[in-house]
């Protein structure tokens, strides 16, 4: 072992067995109105409570701490390559901002404790509502934009917010999608009732005000033009914001945030793990909706004293470099992306990747779902910069496993996201004893408890599902699961091969989707794919392929496609073995999935044995669904 290893280890080591005095260290990384008296209180686990008295606030710790040394200093640089839009907010127009979004919340009756609801694109008012929520002490709830009415329903009847704040329209891949017709939808759906509603009009699309009820946010921003709005100082384990997870039941779940475990969190992450720097610029290209935009668009960087992108846009359009371009023109230091966000780059000629001067940029982090090895590959050799995986869950907030330059460099290795990170005491346990498997050998990836600072507190107003849910899967074992299957090599680098519910049984073998797709992506003309497991009468299941080529002439005829076809069964029959072979693998042009960029391979299931696809409302495109049918159907 290197001593960089050893040292990376140690640090581990210590979080885990001094985590009082680990966690203290790193809470000087944030500003505390008030000293906490106790670091950990795990009493009554597996519910952990961290940072005991402190009164800090997240807002503060994002905007206002910044003001002496970079008040003029980029903060936020809001693009919009949908609508030709980009302004630059610097920390001191950020803060006049917040306040008066904050300003005109408490006008509206938003009091300490009370629930936001926002429901926007990406614009900059989102992050404003946000950070104001914050400032004030209210509880936040992002609901991802254009959510269909009924899935918006279930989450404003959970969270029963006093507000909601959101926009006329948003716009994807030049498409205008109007939101204040699903809202009103929606608040017609549910039982619970908003109090106001704050709509932002982008003049994108029309709609009408709904009196006593819906108000214009520009004309009472300009009644709050000189607000000053003092920030609201909040126990540590007061509740910083909700956000809904799909469960495997009907309702979603809330998953409860605290403030100063979650700010701790974010500014260490930022420090060991992604490594930026005050008054240099992060771009994450995800969306507030989703945890990452959460963590790693406003919270982290900004706490961080970075600027940082708010993109409204898809990586191909105006072309296939405007992320490239972006990098350039703001100097982007560090970019966290997806893995299909790239594979959909993969797809595009390689030129764009080099026509921008990309050399600010030091790492370029992928997760959101597996990094397969050639999609990982690819981007390094084209893009000439460090490529580094990481993996974690709306639940964790910060990554469970990665590697961590600003401690050690540790080499990376392509198709593993890393290690156990400082916090998470990570083991792979077998699914029926529960007892520790060793290493290559398969698993369920687990925390024991307790989770580290900025994991979720508890499931919004069900202590008891989130016990269910989260901790009692693995007998015999009071352990966190993530419901992913792993494998742990000699050197101790992990491999997620995919969900304990996504596993294929074929004839008694247990086989992970993750490896198939990964062999598939193998061969030279896949640009992606995914994998299902399909009933089967007489082997119980059996993996259905469906994928993406690079270039379309090499299936157009029937024959080209049963040879290439053969070509990809014969490539997983090498490398995994016959027992891994998928039945078939169709081709299609583009695999169905949600605007997040995830593939829908439970609807892609569903569809292959007969069934209803279930809730489609984040489908980026209904049509590729019908083209799974088409393929099926042998047209």
């Amino acid at each position: 072992m290197t001593t960089n290893k050893q040292s990376l280890s140690a640090f581990h080591h210590r979080s885990i067995t001094d985590r009082a005095e680990f966690w203290a260290e790193q809470a000087t990384l944030i500003d505390w109105h008030k000293p906490f008296t106790q670091v950990l209180d795990d009493s009554r686990l597996p519910f952990a409570r961290w940072f005991l008295g402190g009164e800090t606030n997240l807002c503060h710790n994002a905007v206002d701490r910044h003001l002496p040394t970079l008040a003029d200093k980029p903060a936020l640089i809001f693009v919009s390559t949908e609508t030709g839009a980009e302004r630059t907010y610097t920390f001191a127009e950020l803060h006049s901002e917040v306040m008066r979004m904050a300003a005109v919340m408490q006008a509206l009756g938003v009091e300490r404790g009370d629930r936001v609801l926002i429901y926007m694109p990406m614009i900059a008012e989102a992050a404003f509502a946000m950070l104001a929520c914050a400032r004030i002490g209210a509880i936040h709830s992002v609901v991802f934009g254009g959510f269909a009415s009924h899935s918006l329903a279930s989450r404003i009847d959970d969270a029963a917010p006093r507000l909601i704040v959101s926009a006329d329209a948003g716009s994807r891949g030049g498409k205008v999608i109007p939101y204040k017709g699903l809202l009103d939808e929606a608040i017609s759906l549910a039982t619970s009732k908003p109090d106001a509603v704050l709509m932002v009009d982008r003049g994108l699309a029309p709609y009408a005000l709904v009196a006593g009820r819906d108000h214009d946010y520009a004309p009472l921003r300009d009644q709050h033009l000189n607000a000053i709005v003092p920030v609201t100082w909040l126990e540590s384990n007061e509740i910083s914001y909700t956000l809904y997870t799909s469960g495997t039941t009907g309702k979603p779940k809330g998953v409860q945030r605290d403030v100063g475990g979650y700010a701790v969190a974010l500014a260490a992450s930022m420090k060991h793990i992604f490594c930026g720097n005050q008054g240099e610029t992060y771009f994450s290209t995800s969306d507030i909706g989703w945890v990452v935009g959460h963590s790693y668009i406003v919270y982290g960087p900004l706490i961080a004293g970075m600027a940082t992108i708010m993109y409204e846009g898809t990586p191909v359009r105006p072309d296939a470099g405007i992320l490239w371009q972006l990098v350039e023109r703001y100097k982007v230091t560090v970019m966290f992306s997806a893995p299909t966000a790239i594979r959909v780059l993969k797809k595009q000629d390689p030129a764009w990747l080099t026509r921008y001067d990309t050399s600010s940029l030091r790492a370029l982090f992928l997760a959101g779902e597996p990094l397969d090895e050639p999609t990982a590959r690819w981007i390094s050799e084209s893009l000439g910069r460090p490529i580094i995986d990481n993996y974690w869950q709306t639940e964790t907030g910060w990554p469970i496993l990665t590697v961590a330059h600003g401690i050690e460099k540790t080499p990376t290795r392509f198709g593993s996201p890393g290690m156990p990170m400082y916090g998470y005491d990570v083991r792979l346990l077998h699914e029926q004893t529960g007892e520790e498997v060793g290493p290559n050998e398969k698993g369920v990836v687990a925390v024991l408890p307790p989770l580290p600072p900025g994991c979720m507190q508890t499931v919004w107003g069900d202590d008891e599902r989130f016990v269910k849910t989260y901790f009692s899967s693995i007998p015999g074992k009071l352990a966190y699961s993530t419901f992913d299957w792993g494998v742990r090599d000699d050197d101790g680098y992990y491999f997620i091969l995919g969900r304990t519910d996504d596993v294929i049984n074929v004839a008694g073998h247990r086989l992970g989707t993750r490896e198939i797709e990964e062999s598939l992506s193998s061969h030279a003309a896949v640009a992606e794919c995914a994998v299902v497991g399909v009933a089967d009468t007489l082997k119980g299941q059996v993996a259905v392929g469906f994928a993406v080529v690079k270039d379309p002439s090499l299936i157009e005829e029937i024959d080209d496609r049963l040879k290439l076809e053969g070509e990809l069964m014969a490539t997983v029959d090498r490398q995994l073995g016959a027992v891994a072979r998928p039945s078939r693998v169709y081709f299609v042009s583009t695999l169905p999935k949600t605007r997040s960029g995830k593939v829908l391979r439970r609807s892609i299931q569903a569809v292959c044995e007969g069934r209803d696809p279930g809730d489609l409302t984040t489908i980026e495109d209904p049509s590729t669904l019908e083209q799974v049918r088409q393929a099926l159907a042998g047209r």
